[in-house]
């Protein structure tokens, strides 16, 4: 098995790709320390693979990552083909998951998240690189804690947490 360090990004490709480009963006910027190891860079899909093929590839990506950002946005929960699929694979190998509302919404939206995530170990945080960034480094280790003490459902982190980022 590959080693493990790359950031899954799941999110809606027809209405929020743009979401996901700022991402990438904001990791291309030098002005910002926000920085993530993408696994869509990955063993690149031709758009006439048949779903057989774009599920084995996703898979590897996400075999091959460490955690798992869900970007949720207004038709997020409605998605079952792959965004589903993508998360169950994920729950199933138990990642850390960083659940972005792109409403900013600091905590769980139980309008928009997938029924599936609402009430796993997740982290809910807004849609801005600082408090993504500091998801990625902080939210894998207490993951781990939660997870290895039984704990469940969804968390987020305190408006001082935001406040000390500057948000």
């Amino acid at each position: 098995m590959a080693y493990r360090n790359k950031t899954y990004v799941c999110f809606d490709a027809d209405s929020d790709i743009h979401y996901y480009r700022l991402m990438q963006a904001w990791k291309q910027n030098d002005h910002t320390p926000f920085l993530f190891y993408d696994a869509h860079e990955l063993n690149n899909l031709k758009p006439v693979s048949s779903e057989e093929t774009i599920k084995r590839k996703l898979r590897e990506r996400i075999a091959n990552s460490r955690e798992f950002i869900i970007l949720v946005g207004e038709n997020t929960r409605y998605l079952y083909k792959f965004v589903r699929w993508e998360i169950e694979q994920a729950l199933s190998l138990e990642m850390p998951v960083i659940v972005c509302n792109l409403n900013r919404r600091r905590s769980m939206d139980e309008d928009r998240c997938p029924p599936l995530i609402r009430e796993q170990i997740a982290i809910h945080v807004s849609f801005n690189a600082a408090i993504i960034q500091y998801a990625l480094e902080n939210w894998p280790s207490v993951h781990a804690r939660i997870l290895g003490s039984g704990g469940t459902g969804p968390h987020f982190y305190k408006d001082t947490v935001y406040s000390e980022l500057g948000l």
